[in-house]
């Protein structure tokens, strides 16, 4: 087997919460070992949320080849099967070009898809997400979980049923399918490699939570003179509050809460956003640590250098065709 064939049967992941500094790091091993970059970041996907997403620059972008990025309007909602398909799409043309592939995000379920099938084949008439909405906020939120809860008498396991979104998506799926939470969850847990005939290398990187909070406040601070405000005011025009991923991410409801407000106080929307970012990148870490597989973690301190040639080596080997 010639060495291009060998090189594109891995793919490497690259995580970490953020602000940690994963855009400065992808770059270098990727210019380093001429890899292509699949981002798997639940919001560079939309044009436009550019400056509170800290979506790489377009310097950085005619650095190294990037893909999933910009590839749908602020107003379109994205979802983790869509990206499950055009991220293959991706990496077979990365492969195909004898190229390494580099996947780099902190967003978990999108990292996640990369490692077990992590959406169903289950078909969810529109209608019936409406009208959960609309139940969840005429009637509460209180009124889907005990519905919910009748359908899966063994337990409704990790659900986060404070989060209307999750308890949606999960009510509508039984009612769809006539299946409960667990039997659906099996469904996926013997379904497919995503990714099959591939090894998988996955790091995580790291910094002290002091650090990471002076990183996070800089950005912070550096969004608010680049423009996030205008950001914003130019995507509510545009419409992009009837996309709620989009809309109730960290910085944009933040940003929306306090143009609404009456936009009084720049120092208060920034430390909002410092705090929800904060908050954010705690249940990073806290979900890395749970739901990942082992896997390489490495610490940065400061402005050190992280040594991109040595960055995958020791991490773990996760045989993609194997079960989760």
């Amino acid at each position: 087997m010639n060495r291009a064939v060998e090189k594109a049967k891995t793919l490497h992941l690259l995580t970490g919460c953020t602000a940690c500094g994963k855009t400065e790091v992808s770059l270098r091993w990727a210019e380093r070992f001429g890899a292509e970059i699949v981002s798997c970041d639940a919001l560079l996907f939309y044009r436009g949320m550019d400056i509170g997403t800290a979506k790489p620059t377009a310097e950085e972008r005619a650095r190294v080849m990037h893909h999933l990025v910009d590839v749908v309007e602020p107003t379109e909602r994205m979802n983790v099967k869509e990206y499950s398909r055009l991220a293959r799409a991706a990496v077979d043309a990365i492969e195909a070009r004898g190229r390494e592939v580099l996947v780099v995000g902190g967003s978990g379920f999108y990292l996640k898809s990369f490692l077990a099938a992590v959406a169903d084949d289950v078909a969810v008439d529109p209608g019936l997400r409406d009208r959960l909405e609309k139940q969840a906020r005429d009637a509460g939120l209180d009124t889907l979980v005990e519905e919910l809860t009748r359908l899966n008498p063994e337990g409704l396991g990790g659900l986060d049923v404070r989060n209307p979104r999750r308890v949606v998506r999960a009510l509508e799926r039984c009612l769809a399918s006539g299946r409960s939470l667990a039997e659906l969850a099996e469904d996926l847990r013997c379904a497919p490699r995503p990714f099959p005939g591939r090894r998988i290398r996955l790091v995580e990187l790291a910094r002290e939570s002091g650090e990471l909070r002076e990183r996070i406040r800089r950005r912070v601070d550096a969004m608010s003179r680049d423009g996030l405000v205008e950001e914003v005011r130019a995507l509510r025009e545009r419409g992009f509050e009837a996309n709620p991923t989009a809309a109730q991410a960290v910085g944009y409801r933040e940003t929306l809460t306090w143009l609404d407000a009456g936009a009084a106080n720049p120092e208060a929307l920034a430390e909002a956003i410092t705090r929800s970012t904060n908050r954010l990148a705690r249940k990073q870490r806290t979900w890395f640590r749970g739901q990942l597989p082992a896997h390489k973690v490495v610490w940065i301190k400061g402005s050190d250098p992280v040594d991109v040639d040595d960055l995958f080596e020791g991490a773990d080997v996760i045989d993609a065709d194997a079960s989760p």
